[in-house]
């Protein structure tokens, strides 16, 4: 079994579409562990603010089927594949962390870059797996976010029933 790492996101009907996708992971994958909700600014363009959460899981599911699955989810919450990755969204959800793996090749590239990158990941990963370490880094999350500069993306802690 891996364990599996997903940031979700929305800011489109966000409790909503945050909700669809928590009911339908529970489905495919049983119990999870998830974060906090957080609310932070569009980042790369002008849009609503986002509702951000990670969710932690086991699974005996590759990665590539895990994408696969995140496709449907974003189906299903309407979400319009565009040419513009920037753009407001009901749904995001994406591969963080699968165990200590390190894929460099589309479809799956794990870990994500967005995990050292931003806030509304970090954050979230750091309180569900404080002391889980980067695949790639070897330092574990809570050192990566004790060393963030939060100030760059600020969030706000928002209460969401899931």
């Amino acid at each position: 079994m891996a364990t599996v790492f997903l940031g979700i996101g929305s800011n489109e009907a966000a409790e909503d579409n945050l909700r669809l996708a928590i009911r339908e992971l529970r489905r495919l994958y049983g119990d999870l562990s998830v974060s906090r909700v957080y609310r932070s600014a569009s980042c790369g363009f002008k849009g609503a603010d986002f509702l951000n959460l990670v969710v932690q899981f086991e699974s005996s599911y590759s990665p590539l089927d895990i994408c696969e699955h995140i496709e449907l989810i974003h189906n299903l919450a309407g979400r319009r594949r565009g040419s513009d990755k920037w753009e407001s969204r009901p749904l995001d959800i994406d591969l963080l962390i699968y165990n200590d793996l390190v894929i460099e090749e589309r479809p799956v590239r794990v870990p994500r870059d967005d995990v050292l990158k931003y806030s509304f990941v970090l954050r979230p990963i750091a309180e569900l797996a404080p002391n889980v370490r980067h695949p790639v880094t070897g330092r574990t999350f809570l050192e990566h976010w004790q060393e963030f500069d939060a100030t760059s993306h600020p969030l706000e802690e928002v209460s969401v029933d899931l």
